[in-house]
């Protein structure tokens, strides 16, 4: 059947984005990015009420000829906005190629261009990775490796200086020390070790998950000569930065910052004085768990990187004697500003529960020294398993949780099990919810809970990537179903309709609230994940943040450079897309039915 519609080239000069709302209401919402040819594919229609009948539609190539059509589902109720929304499931539709959705009937509502090819995740990793090089401090971003977003050197971190709150005999208030390197964290110029540990971890983690495909991929990095995985080169830039940030007796500095937020300049023109602040139980446990993973991972490149894997441990251990001797110190800014000057006002990280800071660091450092002494956290929580608790950078638990199920003890198999159990109870509602009530065919998104601060990574992409862990734990389909459409919701079919990776899809975000992008003469980087919906708002009403009063939980966004509370971009959120993306490509996309 052919031309049923408009001709394509017409079509096309009607088409706005993919979440476009026309005078009927109607907008068709789905991966902006592509499809492999065997995996599960939907989109998400919108419709005007519950009466409204399942939606004839129609799949055009780029010709404009018909090759798929069908009816959506019947009408369904999105429990979070309480609007109206059909699904299609176009799974059938293997052909490769460039198409777009049609309503029947309505020719005028028609949905972004998508692909079906194979491998579609590959570009998005690689920029997700390369997003890390252009957040580089202390050094040229220059051609070719650049790739049209060169800047010169911010930051070189050459000669910090010791904060009051950090002082020692050793290194009294004021002592400058070289703490060049590393990336900054976020949309600020600022290097966090308590965030930067939790991404290193995943970093280290993924990487050990699919070392065959990272392995091969390359970033196009002045590193990419080593005889060494591009993603490992790049993770070193900021492991040698963290090894800076340990001082002599163990401890480890909280952050690296200026005393308070540069403004939305480039990295080259600041002038804030630098600080290394405080030293924490929490950051300098996430140090020593960063550091006993890295020297098992860097092992074989001992000849590249000499004498890496043995500082690295000697750090960790060094580290963790020092927590264990100061257990609770906390990070508090505030109360931290009332002893100290200058008074600190940049991102806090603040964590006043280091249990779980405590067994992950245990666990990397009993996986790499076989040493009895770091049994005791991990035999602390073979006691207590309880509800099992999703990874953030506040709560690593599930990262050493992560790393007993890929290394299972022989002497006591059943603490891997129980984990392994506990992790499959916790993700089977979400699956439930994808199946049965989901809107956007998504195990995220689907309460109202799912929405705060950084969603789109500790609450989508997070759960996508445990997904794919149980995946690789059991074989079990449903699970690399479902991580996979948690990228879809993260590429477009969700309730904004926005890909909300920059440089993808029709409708990309464009402003992330990113010092980088919004100073560089070329706009946004590509790659980066903005933080996505969040009804709290706390940027509300500062720098012209106007939210519609109306608006639910999910389309609580605005794609505007101010908005630091929906669309910032950080470290830790793209670690999580690219574990999340680099899985499902280094998996490939085995029949989704199977």
């Amino acid at each position: 059947m052919k031309n049923v519609v408009l001709p394509f080239t017409l079509v096309a000069c009607l088409v706005l984005t993919a979440c476009s709302r026309y005078n009927n209401g109607t907008a068709i919402r789905l991966n902006q990015v592509g499809f492999a040819p065997e995996q599960e594919k939907t989109a998400t229609i919108d419709v005007v009420s519950a009466k409204s009948k399942p939606c004839d539609v129609y799949i055009l190539n780029a010709a404009g000829d018909t090759v798929w059509q069908g009816t959506a589902s019947e009408t369904m109720l999105n429990p979070v906005s309480r609007k109206y929304r059909q699904v299609v499931d176009f799974t059938s539709l293997k052909e490769r190629g460039t198409f777009r959705i049609c309503e029947h009937h309505r020719q005028e509502v028609i949905s972004s261009r998508f692909q079906i090819t194979d491998n579609p995740y590959r570009e998005l990793t690689r920029k997700a990775l390369r997003a890390f090089y252009y957040q580089r401090a202390s050094m040229d971003i220059l051609e070719p490796w650049a790739e049209g977003y060169a800047r010169p050197a911010g930051h070189p971190d050459n000669r910090v200086l010791v904060h009051s709150s950090a002082a020692t005999e050793e290194r009294p208030e004021g002592t400058e020390i070289d703490s060049r390197g590393g990336w900054y964290d976020a949309g600020d110029y600022n290097k966090y070790i308590v965030n930067s540990g939790y991404t290193m971890g995943v970093w280290l983690l993924t990487y050990q998950l699919y070392e065959q495909y990272f392995d091969t991929l390359h970033l196009n990095i002045p590193e990419s000569t080593l005889q060494v995985p591009d993603m490992l080169s790049e993770a070193m830039y900021n492991l040698r930065w963290m090894l800076t940030m340990q001082d002599a007796d163990g401890g480890v500095y909280h952050k690296l910052t200026e005393p308070d937020f540069e403004g939305f300049i480039r990295p080259d023109q600041c002038q804030k004085p630098r600080y290394v602040v405080m030293k924490t139980t929490a950051a300098t446990l996430d140090f020593a768990a960063t550091m006993a993973l890295a020297a098992r991972v860097y092992a074989p490149y001992k000849e590249t990187y000499p004498g890496f894997l043995e500082a690295a441990t000697d750090a960790a251990k060094r580290a963790y004697a020092w927590a264990e001797q100061h257990p609770a110190i906390y990070y508090d800014q505030n109360a931290m500003n009332e002893e100290f000057a200058p008074a600190i006002t940049t991102g806090a990280y603040d964590d006043t529960d280091v249990t779980d800071e405590f067994y992950w660091a245990a666990t990397e450092l009993y996986l790499t020294t076989c040493d009895e002494r770091y049994k005791k956290p991990v035999k602390l929580r073979k006691k207590q398993i309880d509800t099992y608790r999703p990874a953030v950078w506040g709560d690593v638990q599930e990262l050493g949780d992560m790393e007993w199920m890929l290394h299972p003890e022989e002497d006591d198999p059943h603490f891997a099990i129980d984990l392994k159990a506990d992790l499959i109870m916790y993700l089977q509602p979400f699956i439930d919810e994808a199946t049965h009530i989901s809107v956007h065919r998504s195990p995220y998104g689907n309460r109202e809970s799912d929405f705060f601060w950084g969603c789109n990574s500790e609450g989508c992409c997070w759960r996508g990537d445990e997904m794919l862990f149980a995946y690789h734990l059991t074989g079990d389909k449903r699970y690399l179903v479902n991580a996979q459409r948690c990228l879809n919701y993260i590429l477009g079919q969700n309730a904004t309709g926005y890909c909300y990776v920059t440089g993808f899809g029709s409708k990309p975000v464009k402003h992330p609230h990113h010092r980088l992008s919004f100073s560089h003469p070329k706009g946004t980087h590509p790659g980066f994940l903005c933080g996505g919906p969040n009804p709290m708002r706390q940027d509300a009403e500062t720098d012209g943040v106007i939210y519609p009063d109306d608006v639910a939980a999910d389309e609580s966004y605005l794609d505007y450079q101010p908005s630091y509370a929906s669309n910032e971009v950080t470290i830790n959120w793209n670690v999580t897309l690219f574990a999340l993306s680099g899985g499902l490509d280094a998996i490939g996309n085995p029949p989704a039915n199977k």
